[in-house]
Parts: C-alpha cells; structure tokens; sequence
C-alpha cells in the first residue's frame, strides 16, 4: 500500500537525508582509478574503522590526504557541519524545482531552460557540461545529447532522477517515464536507461516488502536485453545463490571491464549489490556501496535514497543525520542554505498532488 499522511513525509524525508549522507559518505574517495575497493579498505583499516558504521575516518598518513578529494574536511567524522555542496544533491535539487516551475507534464526543452538560468557551467560535468555547452550554442534535444558528447551512457543521468521516484511513490512506471524525458537532454542508451530504473526503485521503495522486490519493480521499466538489465540481474543472481559481497563485486567487475569508472554499467553494479547485501539496513548499505569503489557519492547517494525511504528518515541513525544539521549547500541559484525538511516537505506536496 502507499504510504500517506506522515508516513508518506518520514519516507519522503529519509530519502533526501539518505541521498545527502550517502553522498558525504563517499565524496572524499570519489576517484575511481585511484580509490579501488581495496584501497578503501586499506585506507578504513589503517583507521580501525571496519566495519564501516560511520562517515569516513580522518585520513591517518600524507599519502592518503593528499590522494582524498580536497573537500575530505568537510565530509569526514568529525568535520561534517551540513551538507557540503555535489552535483549529486544540486541535481535533486533542480529537478525539485523543475516540477514546482513547470509541473508532471514539463518538456526536455524546459529541463533545459532551467539549466541555463540556475546552473553555473562550471558546476557540470561530463555528459551534462556537453549538454549545457550544446543549449548555449542553439542545439535543441535530442541533439544536445549527441552532439560531441562522448559521455552519452555514464551515470550523469542516474543521479538527477531521485526526485521523480520521490514523487511518484508507489509507481515505479511513471517515475521512469519522468526520468526519462529528463535524461533525453543529456543521455542516450544505458544512459538513459539508468535513470529510468534509479527513479523505479526509488518509487518501488515506497511500497515494496523488500529490497529484492523493489529491484526486480526496477527491471521491469527497462529494456530485458540491455546491458543495463543484465547486469543487474547478475547481481542479483549471484546475491540469491549466497555469493559473498566481495566475490560479486569481483565477478561483475570482471564481466564489465573496459568500462569507464563514470559509466552507469559498472556503478548500477557496485549498486546492486550494496542494496542486496545491505538487505534494508541504512548503514549497511551505505557502507558497502561506498566501499564497492568506482563513482562512490554518487552511488552511495542514490543506495542512501532508496535506503532512507525503504526504512524513512526516523530510522535512520541519528549518527547520518545530526552532522547534516538539516542544510544543505548548493550552487543551484536561489536554493544555498536551504533546510533539508523544507526540501522534503515541497517534495511531499508534490507528491500528493500526483496521487
């Protein structure tokens, strides 16, 4: 049944709480060539720090503070004073903002407008930098996705759709088809396809008994023979068959090599499996989602969101949510500063009137 009422707002909460810590929680090794699976663990041992129930450790010699992202200072145990500010949540953001401007029905073209008039060139990245540069010229969608974008199929897409699970809750389909004419501005293929199963399993999380349902829901608004579906039916198989995380993450690493450490192929993977072995528990599967490596805030905030809603924001420990000090630090114009309950409950009215 969907959740209502203040239900529905706690679920509602979780899963922006859940996307702004799990995204903190990964921010300082988000360096896939550099911080491997191994290499955290390394790094999480040397701090007595395994198992990981907390934002990362402080780093403990030179060579691992210098190879951390420079913004470690403000996401580590200790440091964290609010959220600091990631295209991860700006997105969430943006996206939130595009359905209180333009409402269910808005246009890839108005996805677009919105970019322009509130988001610093400088604050996007790979397939959404050429997006952006290619609107700024007078392309108009579909091109700007293709036009001299070799990052067409990496995960760029897949973090901006949170918001549309969040506000279909229960409806798995329709959260795709809205994170689909989102994606089409920037995304093409599994690219796209990423962003349709990620806003399925966050709405799937509203209602699902567990975390294997809601993924299985996921499947269904994607292409069967993609790789994208293959993929995670891989995981999910080798999950059911009582592998142990760690050997899954080496097979699957294994069958997707060649792949870019921003692809949505691998990463849907690390994913996968840190919502599957995580099995509902919000630290658990933060944890294993950032320590599986590759695009780790971006995938521990997505783990996070579906996470937070699955178990809503008042199950959360309080050890993930007191550091954020319920703000949030963004460079969508207009929104710096903004309270992460006031995000949470503009984004509860939404879905109510979706309903």
């Amino acid at each position: 049944m969907t959740p209502v009422g203040s239900e529905l707002a706690d679920r509602v909460l979780g899963g922006w709480l859940g996307r702004i810590a799990g995204n903190m929680l990964g921010k300082p090794v988000e360096q896939g060539d550099h911080w491997t699976r191994e290499r955290i663990d390394r790094y999480l041992r040397r701090a007595d720090a395994l198992p990981l129930t907390d934002y990362l450790p402080e780093p403990t010699d030179d060579s691992d503070r210098l190879a951390l992202r420079p913004e470690w200072r403000e996401c580590v145990r200790g440091r964290v004073h609010g959220s600091c500010r990631d295209d991860d949540v700006d997105y969430a953001i943006l996206g939130l903002h595009l359905l209180e401007t333009h409402g269910f029905d808005f246009t890839t073209e108005q996805v677009g407008d919105l970019w322009l008039l509130r988001l610093p060139y400088l604050q996007t990245f790979t397939a959404e930098r050429a997006a952006y540069r290619n609107l700024a010229n007078g392309l108009k969608p579909p091109l700007t996705a293709t036009y001299d974008n070799p990052y067409q199929e990496w995960i760029g897409a897949l973090i901006r759709a949170d918001v549309h699970g969040w506000t279909s809750p229960g409806a798995p389909r329709r959260a795709a088809s809205l994170a689909r004419r989102d994606a089409v501005l920037s995304h093409t293929g599994n690219g796209v396809y990423g962003a349709m199963w990620a806003a399925a399993l966050v709405s799937a999380a509203f209602t699902a008994g567990t975390v294997r349902e809601a993924v299985d829901q996921a499947l269904t608004v994607i292409p069967a023979s993609s790789r994208l579906a293959r993929t995670v039916r891989r995981v999910a198989s080798l999950h059911e068959a009582g592998v142990a995380w760690e050997d899954t993450l080496t097979t699957v690493a294994e069958e997707t090599a060649g792949t870019h450490w921003i692809h949505t192929i691998p990463n849907a993977a690390v994913l996968t499996a840190g919502l599957l072995y995580g099995d509902g528990d919000f630290t658990r599967t933060v944890a294993l989602t950032v320590r599986g490596g590759l695009d780790t805030d971006s995938n521990g905030a997505t783990a996070g969101s579906v996470a937070g809603v699955l178990c809503g924001a008042a199950a959360i420990p309080d050890r993930w949510k007191d550091p954020l000090e319920d703000t949030v630090r963004s460079a969508v114009f207009g929104f710096d500063g903004v309270r992460i309950s006031e995000l949470a409950e503009r984004t509860v009215r939404l879905a109510r009137t979706s309903a």
